[in-house]
């Protein structure tokens, strides 16, 4: 594993660890991590793209490059959403036939794992924009949880097809017709599409897959994980709140700690950055060590499992690549 950041806040602890070399780059003892010292950091850039340009010696940039040139498989980077997705672009590059890359996250929801998309890598999108994203989220629910034909909807104000914003209506539209005609060729569909899902329905299990704009999808993540942290600190202060709740919280543990395990937002290890020739993962910037680790276990088993590859292949087969209808 490759390692890009400011070695000089690494702190005590784990700087006394590293073994450095000439340039400030080494390995642990016994391999497998590397450190190379990238002190410059772009995540809080107004401008990420002229920032990424401008700074090749920007950690999120080195470390992208490394990706680009088969260093390293996976690309992890949290704090700065737009400087990632920028260095990203400019060094992994989008896959061939993809409109725009989006970040796809399964909610933390109870018993039914809901993959949300865009949840913050583009502000503004079009309606081909919105069409490739089911396809792009039917495909990694297809590969990463299962679903031979998973369940997509739109995220609206209303399940009317006539609901919603232009945006919302016209993609609704095209993502019909496209997939009747793809029910009636020799491959058939690739998904179904149920239509337009409110706010609540993220968290029904009324669809396996809701797509959106990564303005709306990054506000929704974040309301369904303030939540999530809302209910957990609720539920610990009920718990402690006196001697008898004390003793029922005791009694609960082992099954209050699985629900916590379930809803936890630091437990999906952040969200995938689809679209780009490597994988990428991008985490909440507030995540604490736990997080972070199951960020990194994502990159590792999505590469191993050669995620980017066969989504992409996924994608050409429902011709949703751009240029391949």
């Amino acid at each position: 594993m490759l390692l890009f950041g400011p070695r000089s806040e690494l702190g005590p602890a784990l700087a006394s660890t590293w073994e450095l070399g000439e340039g400030g780059s080494g390995q642990l003892p016994g391999g497998g991590i590397e450190l190379v010292d990238a002190p410059l950091s772009i995540a809080k850039s107004p401008d990420p793209a002229r920032a990424a340009r401008a700074h090749p010696d920007a950690s999120i940039v080195q470390a992208a490059r490394a990706v680009a040139d088969g260093r390293a498989q996976a690309l992890v980077c949290a704090g700065g959403t737009g400087a990632a997705l920028a260095a990203g672009l400019f060094n992994v590059k989008r896959a061939r036939g993809i409109h725009r890359p989006a970040l796809a996250l399964a909610l933390p929801v109870p018993g039914h794992p809901v993959t949300l998309l865009d949840v913050g890598a583009n502000a503004q999108s079009r309606e081909e924009h919105l069409v490739q994203f089911a396809f792009m989220g039917a495909a990694l629910a297809q590969v990463v949880l299962g679903l031979e034909r998973p369940r997509v909807g739109l995220l609206s104000n209303g399940e009317e097809s006539s609901r919603g914003s232009p945006l919302v209506v016209a993609a609704g539209a095209q993502l019909a017709g496209r997939l009747a005609a793809a029910a009636a060729s020799a491959g058939g569909a690739p998904f179904e599409l149920v239509g337009n899902v409110e706010g609540g329905d993220l968290t029904s299990g009324a669809a396996d897959v809701v797509v959106t704009d990564g303005f709306t999808g990054n506000v929704a993540l974040k309301v369904v994980e303030g939540v999530s942290q809302t209910m957990l600190r609720a539920i610990r202060d009920a718990a402690l709140s006196s001697p008898r709740a004390k003793l029922g919280g005791a009694l609960l543990r082992p099954a209050l700690r699985s629900f916590r395990d379930e809803i936890d937002p630091e437990g999906q290890g952040g969200a995938y950055l689809l679209g780009l020739r490597r994988l990428g993962v991008v985490p909440h910037g507030s995540f604490t060590r736990h997080g972070f680790s199951q960020a990194i276990l994502r990159a590792a088993r999505g590469a191993q499992d050669d995620l980017v590859g066969r989504t992409h292949a996924a994608l050409e087969r429902a011709g949703a690549l751009r240029g391949t209808r």
